[in-house]
């Protein structure tokens, strides 16, 4: 047992030197801040380059209620991460001459279930996100019947596809001749010696797997602060992302990434390989021109140095890995919840720190990290709104904070738009911290949504719809009657899927009142988060007026038989 949340394990594999002593301190104190802000049990953290590990350190606790520390051999999931290790994978079949990455998929795969008006979805476009197929389902669905559907034509969008992945998984298997784990643990980690490294997330080496945490109730919107409660077992062992690792073999990942390919004796993947693995295909999230998504990894570029990095999510841990490749230095770090950030800050600052020192130039100051109670423009939201039916609510600013005014009391607004929110908005969601609204976010419209500067004019909760004085649009608005039965909150088991709350607000169904749904043929509706989605939802078997069944992408919801 240990007396402070913060109390730190550390390895170095370099002799230590005054500058490291100082580089480490300034480290570990973000970090220190990082976790108590973001609200984190416990991380790992690796520092490396070229030469090999330079720094281990873990910090907090594997076990909250028991106040056990995380040592440095304990396991993390480590997410969408191992989308890279899949892709070497590839590209070292690419070098022995079996993958043609422009080939059709459908002539490796013929047994791959699907419907194109489109030309052929190849291996390139799934390495790159922009095959226009659905992320949300498995690749085999429960229905024998069903046919995944691409929604635009390959090459064009970027769109995150776990299926892809998933897919791809299946390639490697078919085109190496061993399942996915034997094949990652043959070309990738037995030659980078990641001997405390698993390629699949299973039960069977459980107790190697750090005790993690996500939100105690996984069915509605969550605050920074909220309660986390212990996360179950899972088995991830899918191309989309199942290995599991420790800090110090990460930092041999690292290493080897920070060589282009190479290892200590010889190479992983040819130098024409490790160029297609590092280069920017398509433009994804980052709005820098130069960036780009390469072979599972993402290229950027921050002040002409180019960077390859990516972050990885599971039910309850998330990751960040970053190399800057013209210093040959790379952090690791991943922490053992799930809470909806990935901690890039801390691996951006370890990266930052690292360069600094090696360039004799001032160590920089830490990210600020604010808190999601201060809204800079708190004073645009205030005022009363009503609804049709007359009740009404009313916001008040004090400053950079923000209230809902509930029974007398002002109860404070958080903002979820640093909690990843659910889609892009010149206006962010917002939490209230009341347990009469925790079921969603508070959303705000302004007067002309592309233009962030006018009025915010409207306010919801859900299905609820409420305006100010300046609000001048329609107040009427009519749907379909039959959606009426669509209404409610559906839910499946696997952490990946979780719940959504079905509403009509405005004449338009929307899940979560965050995410609308447009109309489509056959019966679907189109998710419209992202004008580029694939995504779909369809509803079914209809019982005493109410869609006992929501099928999003293939993959099943149920009905929760409350209110």
């Amino acid at each position: 047992m240990v007396a402070s949340r913060f109390a730190i394990f550390e390895e170095h594999e370099e002799e230590r030197t005054f500058a490291h002593e100082t580089v480490f301190a300034k480290l570990d104190q973000f970090v220190e801040s990082y976790m108590r802000e973001m609200n984190a049990p416990g991380m790992t953290l690796a520092l490396a380059d070229r030469t090999g590990v330079l720094r281990v350190a873990t910090y907090g606790f594997a076990d909250i209620e028991g106040r056990l520390r995380i040592a440095p051999t304990e396991q993390f999931e480590i997410g969408s991460i191992g989308k890279s290790f899949v892709a070497l994978c590839l590209l070292q079949l690419v070098d022995e001459g079996k993958l043609d990455l422009q080939k059709p998929i459908i002539e490796y795969l013929p047994w791959f279930r699907m419907t194109s008006t489109f030309a052929p979805i190849n291996a390139h476009h799934l390495l790159t996100h922009s095959s226009g197929l659905p992320s949300i389902p498995p690749v085999f669905s429960t229905d024998p019947a069903h046919r995944h559907r691409a929604a635009h034509a390959p090459g064009e969008h970027f769109y995150y596809c776990n299926m892809g992945y998933e897919l791809l998984g299946h390639l490697l298997w078919t085109l190496d001749g061993r399942e996915i784990g034997d094949a990652i643990r043959e070309r990738i980690l037995e030659p980078l010696e990641m001997d405390e490294t698993d390629p699949l997330a299973t039960l069977d080496r459980r107790d190697r797997i750090a005790k993690s945490y996500y939100p105690f109730q996984n069915d509605r919107p969550y605050p920074r602060h909220g309660r986390l409660g212990q996360a179950p077992a899972a088995i991830y062992t899918l191309g989309s992302g199942s290995v599991v690792s420790t800090p110090r073999d990460m930092g041999r990942y690292i290493r080897m990434i920070a060589n282009r390919g190479k290892t200590s004796s010889g190479s992983l993947v040819s130098e024409a390989g490790f160029t297609m693995f590092s280069k920017p295909y398509l433009r994804y999230w980052n709005p820098d021109p130069a960036s780009g998504y390469g072979y599972g990894i993402e290229v950027s570029q921050l002040d002409g140095r180019t960077m390859l990095s990516h972050t990885g999510g599971t039910n309850s841990f998330a990751s960040s890995v970053a190399i800057e490749m013209d210093a040959g230095i790379g952090a690791f770090a991943s922490i053992n919840a799930m809470q909806g950030y990935r901690p890039e800050p801390v691996t951006q600052y370890a990266i930052a720190l690292m360069r600094a020192h090696r360039t004799s130039a001032p160590l920089p100051k830490p990210p600020l990290l604010e808190s999601p109670r201060i809204v800079k423009t708190a004073a645009e939201y205030a005022g009363i709104y009503r609804s049709k039916d007359g009740r009404s609510l009313e916001v008040v600013a004090n400053g950079e904070s923000l209230f809902l005014v509930h029974e007398g009391k002002r109860v404070p607004m958080e903002s979820l738009e640093t909690l990843g929110a659910l889609v892009e908005s010149p206006v962010p969601p917002f939490y209230v911290h009341h347990p009469d609204f925790t079921r969603f976010a508070f959303t705000f419209e302004r007067a002309r949504p592309e233009d962030s500067k006018s009025d915010v004019v409207e306010m919801c909760w859900g299905g609820d719809w409420f305006t100010n004085s300046r609000y001048t649009g329609p107040r009427d608005f009519s749907y379909p009657k039959e959606w009426d039965a669509y209404v409610g909150h559906f839910r499946n088991e696997n952490p990946s899927i979780g719940s959504t709350h079905i509403v009509v607000r405005k004449g338009t169904l929307m899940m979560d009142g965050v995410v609308p749904l447009q109309p489509a043929e056959g019966g679907l509706f189109q998710l419209r988060d992202d004008e580029h989605s694939p995504e779909w939802i369809q509803f079914a078997d209809v019982v005493n007026r109410k869609a006992m069944r929501l099928k999003i992408s293939g993959e099943d919801m149920w009905r929760v038989m409350t209110d």
